[in-house]
């Protein structure tokens, strides 16, 4: 089944974020590897593509797992976590209707 990880980030955590980002990507990639990734990305702090020193308020996810445990296991051990980048994660079910 397919979950959604919806990541809030601590304020001023840019640094944090910036040095995990590599761990961070790793473990994304290894889902879109075994197929399981539908799609993930930051949120910009503010309305633009590159928000420079302003940062990003979170991350969305996308992606399949077993059971609800397992995605949220999953996301609990992300490096963004362990940086203290997030300040707050959920994960639920999600069942994509379009496309």
């Amino acid at each position: 089944m397919l979950y959604i990880i919806f990541a809030q980030d601590h304020p001023d955590s840019l640094q944090k974020r910036l040095s995990a980002r590599p761990a961070h990507v790793a473990r994304l990639q290894s889902l879109l590897d075994q197929g399981r990734l539908v799609l993930a990305g930051p949120m910009p702090a503010i309305d633009n593509d590159d928000p420079g020193p302003a940062g990003f308020s979170g991350s969305t996810i996308i992606a399949e797992f077993e059971t609800l445990s397992e995605a949220r296991a999953w996301a609990e051990a992300d490096p963004y976590v362990a940086a203290g980048v997030y300040a707050d994660l959920d994960v639920r079910p999600f069942r994509q209707t379009f496309p």
